[in-house]
């Protein structure tokens, strides 16, 4: 019996998925980090301050927009500092500590050795299909709109 395409897509996405974490589990194991606070670190090295809401809305490894329990675990890893707003104490803003940045850097060229394989292993396929096949499905979802409001920021 045949598999159909969209199960065939299904699968091939969560086997692409599940490797490329494992990839990234295994290069970050040194680090002591997951890959969920090596994208809290990378979203702190790319946007300075974030507040706690506003983390959330850009994070595309967890849903909702309250990442509270993530966030305790970097900062109780000496990786980000906490404080509260100076303008509004309702807010909490946080930021990279020294070692922070130190391990952030360390992520940054983590990913780029991820990417450089996933360019290599891509090359000469049509992406921008793939892109906009992806995008036309979760757009709508909430990793979608996670995905592109981090798009949109840059």
């Amino acid at each position: 019996m045949p598999v159909r395409k969209a199960e065939h897509l299904r699968f091939a996405i969560l086997a692409a998925q599940r490797e490329g974490n494992r990839l990234l589990i295994q290069a970050l194991k040194p680090h002591g980090i997951t890959p969920s606070q090596a994208e809290v670190l990378r979203l702190l090295q790319q946007h300075g301050t974030l507040s706690l809401s506003g983390l959330g809305q850009l994070l595309a490894c967890e849903s909702g927009t309250n990442p509270s329990r993530l966030v305790e675990r970097v900062v109780a890893a000496g990786l980000v500092e906490r404080r509260t707003d100076a303008e509004d104490r309702r807010y909490l803003q946080l930021r990279l500590t020294p070692e922070g940045r130190r391990l952030a850097a360390a992520v940054a060229e983590i990913e780029e050795a991820l990417y450089s394989a996933m360019d290599a292993a891509a090359e000469g396929l049509d992406t921008e299909a793939m892109l906009a096949f992806l995008h036309r499905f979760i757009d709508p979802l909430p990793s979608g709109e996670a995905l592109n409001k981090r798009l949109t920021l840059g």
